[in-house]
C-alpha cells in the first residue's frame, strides 16, 4: 500500500454514509465552515463520510490531527511547502495526443521545475527531522521523505539537474556551426555553444569579406573564439548584401531572437539569383531543435525518468495535509471563542460503547455567537443501555441531541478532536438516520408508506456495531397506528443490537420500554427525557420515564391550538 496518513489499511472494510445521513448529520454544513474551496470541501466530505470500526484507523488519524495542532509551526512549513508543489503540478503544460516535440526553452523551465521540486523535498525533510513528532503516520512520512532524499535515485536526480540545468533566462545566444564544401554550399550545422551574452553588432559586409579573403581569418580548427562578433541582417542592408553574396558564392543568412516559453521566430534560408535555390525556407524552432537533438533527447531522458517522482510521490500528500490543516484551524478558532474540545478516546471497557460527557451539537456552535447559550449533555452507550427513546416538548433539544451524538462518531473516527469534555468510544461501521424526508420524496408511496420503506432499508443494512438515528420515524400517521409500528422497530433494533436515539413524540413508546424489552427477550431499552423544568426548556438529558406530556399537546403548541394561545390570539 502507497503510504498514507489518513488510511493504514488499503483493504479494510469502509461504508460510505448516505447523501441523506450526511445531510441529517449537517456534515455539508460543518464542511462549508471549514472551507470556502469547493475542490477541498468534496475532499473533506470524502473522508469523513467513509466509516470503518477499524481501532488502528481511528487511533492512527488521532494521533496525526493532535500532532499538527499542537504542532503550528510544523503546519505552516508545510502548508507552504505544500503549496508550492501544488503549483508546480498545476503549472506544468500537458499536450496530450501532440506529436510535436517540446522546444529546447520549455525543457529548460522543466529542469528549473525539477529543480524547485528537489529544494522543497530538501526543506520537508529538514522540517520533519527538527520538530518533535509522535504520531505514527507523520514518523513514517519523515522516514519515506528521507529515504526518497537518501536514495541512489534522488542523488542521481540532483546531480543531473545541476548538469543539465540551463535557466532560459541565462540564455541570450546560440552559436552554430556551419560546414560548407569547396562550391561555399551549406552541407551541415552543428552547436558551437550556448551563450549567456548576446553577440554584439557590427558590419556585416566588412566582417564577411575579412573572413573570406585573409589567410589569418581563415583557422586552422573550429574553436569558438572570444573576439568572434555577430552580425545580424538589417532591413536596410538586405540589397548590399545580396549583391555581395551573389559575387561571391550561394551563401546562407541567419536571424533568430530566442524568447523563452515562446514558439521561435520564423527564418528564412534563402540565396539570391535563379539558381533554383530561392525556395529553401523552414522554422529557425525546427532547426534549432534539430543541431541541439542530443541535449534535447537528454533532457527528456531526465523528465521522463523524474517528472513522475515530482508530481506524484510527494504532491499525493498534499489532500490528506489539507484535510488535517482545515480542521485544526478549525478546531483552533472554535476553542478561542470559548467551545471545548477534546481527544476522543477508544474505549477499553468491555460493553462500554460510548461514554460523552460535557458534549454538544458542533453544528449548533458554528452559528452561535456565544458558547454559554450551549447546553452541554452527557450520555452513555452500554450493553444494558442500548436504545434510548428520547421525548420532551416541542423544540426541546431531542433532534439537536440526536445529531451531536452522530456528530460525534463521525469526527472521532476521522482522527478529530470533539465537541465535549471528555469522549471515549467504541467505533461504529456506519451511522444511519430517519430524518423526515421532504414532500416532494413522498408523493409515490405517501409520508408514512416512505418512512417504513426507508426503515426497512436501514435495518437490512445496519449491524451491532452501527449507530442508528431515528428522528420522529412513523409519527406522520395517527397516534395509535404510529405507536403500533414504532413498537416493533424498536424490539427488532433490539434484537440487532445496534446503538439506537429515537427522539419520538410518542411518549407511551418510551413509558413501556420495559415491557417491550420483555417481549422481545433483549435487555437495552432505556426511557430517555429532555428535562421541563416549569414549563421552561432547559435541554438537559436525564433518564427517566416520559413526564407524560401527551404528543396531542405538543402538536397543539406547536401549531398555536391551545386554549390559552387561542385565547390570547384574540
Amino acid at each position: 500500500m502507497n503510504l498514507s496518513i489518513i488510511y493504514t489499511d488499503e483493504n479494510a472494510a469502509y461504508r460510505e454514509l448516505s447523501e441523506t445521513a450526511c445531510h441529517d448529520l449537517g456534515l455539508d454544513v460543518l464542511v462549508k465552515a471549514l472551507t470556502a474551496d469547493p475542490k477541498e470541501q468534496r475532499m473533506i466530505m470524502q473522508v469523513i463520510s467513509r466509516m470503518t470500526p477499524s481501532r488502528k484507523d481511528c487511533g492512527y488519524r488521532a494521533e496525526v490531527f493532535e500532532d499538527l495542532l499542537r504542532l503550528r509551526s510544523l503546519r505552516e512549513k508545510m502548508t507552504g511547502l505544500f503549496e508550492q508543489l501544488e503549483y508546480f503540478r498545476n503549472q506544468a503544460p500537458v499536450y496530450p495526443g501532440s506529436d510535436r516535440e517540446l522546444g529546447i526553452w520549455h525543457l529548460f523551465k522543466r529542469l528549473d521545475e525539477l529543480d524547485n521540486y528537489i529544494k522543497c523535498v530538501e526543506s520537508m525533510k529538514k522540517c520533519l527531522e527538527e520538530e518533535d513528532i509522535r504520531s505514527e503516520g507523520l514518523k513514517r512520512l519523515r522516514e519515506h521523505i528521507s529515504a526518497l532524499y537518501d536514495e541512489a535515485f534522488f542523488t542521481q536526480m540532483k546531480e543531473d539537474i545541476d548538469s543539465l540545468k540551463i535557466k532560459a533566462s541565462e540564455v541570450q545566444s546560440v552559436t552554430l556551426g556551419v560546414n560548407v564544401n569547396q562550391r561555399f554550399e551549406a552541407v551541415s550545422v552543428g552547436l558551437v555553444s550556448v551563450n549567456s551574452k548576446p553577440f554584439k553588432k557590427s558590419g556585416i559586409l566588412s566582417h564577411f569579406a575579412d573572413a573570406i579573403s585573409s589567410k589569418n581569418r581563415i583557422k586552422n580548427d573550429t574553436a569558438a573564439d572570444s573576439s568572434m562578433t555577430f552580425d545580424p541582417i538589417e532591413d536596410g542592408a538586405a540589397a548590399e548584401i545580396t549583391r555581395f553574396l551573389e559575387k561571391q558564392a550561394s551563401a546562407m543568412s541567419l536571424r533568430y531572437m530566442p524568447h523563452a516559453d515562446s514558439p521561435a521566430a520564423e527564418t528564412m534560408l534563402g540565396t539570391a539569383g535563379d539558381d533554383g535555390t530561392k525556395q529553401a525556407t523552414f522554422y529557425l524552432e525546427t532547426a534549432v531543435n534539430r543541431v541541439l537533438s542530443s541535449l534535447v533527447k537528454k533532457l527528456r531522458d531526465v523528465l521522463s525518468r523524474y517528472a513522475n517522482v515530482a508530481i506524484v510521490d510527494i504532491s499525493r500528500f498534499v489532500p490528506e495535509f489539507v484535510f488535517y490543516i482545515r480542521f485544526c484551524e478549525f478546531t483552533e478558532g472554535m476553542m478561542e471563542k470559548g467551545h471545548s474540545f477534546c481527544r476522543p478516546r477508544l474505549s477499553e471497557k468491555s460493553g462500554a460503547l460510548m461514554d460523552a460527557k460535557g458534549f454538544y451539537n458542533l453544528k449548533l456552535a458554528v452559528s452561535s455567537e456565544d458558547p454559554s447559550s450551549i447546553v452541554p449533555n452527557s450520555l452513555t452507550f452500554s450493553e444494558d443501555e442500548r436504545v434510548y427513546i428520547l421525548t420532551g416538548a416541542n423544540r426541546g433539544g431531542k433532534t439537536t441531541v440526536t445529531q451531536a451524538v452522530g456528530l460525534l462518531y463521525v469526527l472521532a473516527q476521522a482522527g478529530i478532536y470533539v465537541p465535549a469534555e471528555d469522549f471515549s468510544y467504541v467505533p461504529a461501521d456506519s451511522i444511519y438516520t430517519h430524518f423526515p424526508a421532504d414532500e416532494d420524496k413522498t408523493m409515490d408511496l405517501g409520508r408514512l408508506g416512505e418512512e417504513c420503506v426507508r426503515f426497512r432499508d436501514i435495518y437490512s443494512e445496519c449491524t451491532a456495531d452501527s449507530l442508528v438515528l431515528l428522528n420522529e420515524t412513523f409519527s406522520t400517521t395517527s397516534f395509535e397506528e404510529g405507536a403500533y409500528i414504532a413498537r416493533d422497530a424498536v424490539k427488532a433494533l433490539l434484537k440487532k443490537h445496534s446503538r439506537v436515539i429515537y427522539n419520538t413524540h410518542m411518549h407511551r413508546l418510551g413509558a413501556e420500554c420495559g415491557e417491550i424489552c420483555r417481549e422481545c427477550g433483549e435487555e437495552g431499552a432505556v426511557s430517555l427525557r429532555v428535562k421541563n423544568e416549569g414549563g421552561k426548556r432547559s435541554f438537559e438529558l436525564e433518564k427517566a420515564p416520559p413526564e407524560g406530556m401527551s404528543y396531542a399537546r405538543d402538536i397543539a403548541e406547536k401549531y398555536g391550538v391551545t386554549y390559552e394561545l387561542l385565547v390570547g390570539a384574540v
